[in-house]
């Protein structure tokens, strides 16, 4: 089972694939950022790519901003997160965590 499959099944529903035109592209390279507030969501900063497993979907949570967005990203090395769990190689991310990669 591929990745798609495997999240859809997880999460119960399909992954969307209508990306939103102002959306970061497929491909895109990106770091991974820490939260300047607290110890997370990732132990440390690294690089990644937009995956194209699924568009970037709206965050609904009390936190997100207006508008945010949570990309697919597949990393260059697996992480751990910032509770040490993993290694994980691609996660959902909000978009406030991301920044241009080189």
């Amino acid at each position: 089972m591929g990745d798609r499959a495997a999240v859809e099944q997880l999460m119960g529903r399909p992954l969307p694939q209508d990306r939103p035109s102002d959306a970061l592209p497929a491909g895109s390279r990106v770091v991974v950022v820490r939260d300047p507030d607290w110890d997370g969501p990732w132990r440390n900063e690294f690089l990644g790519t937009i995956d194209d497993m699924g568009a970037p979907e709206p965050v609904e949570h009390p936190h997100a901003r207006a508008g945010e967005l949570a990309y697919w990203v597949t990393f260059d090395e697996s992480q751990y997160d910032g509770n040490g769990e993993g290694p994980y190689r691609k996660a959902l991310i909000w978009d406030r965590y991301l920044r241009p990669g080189p």
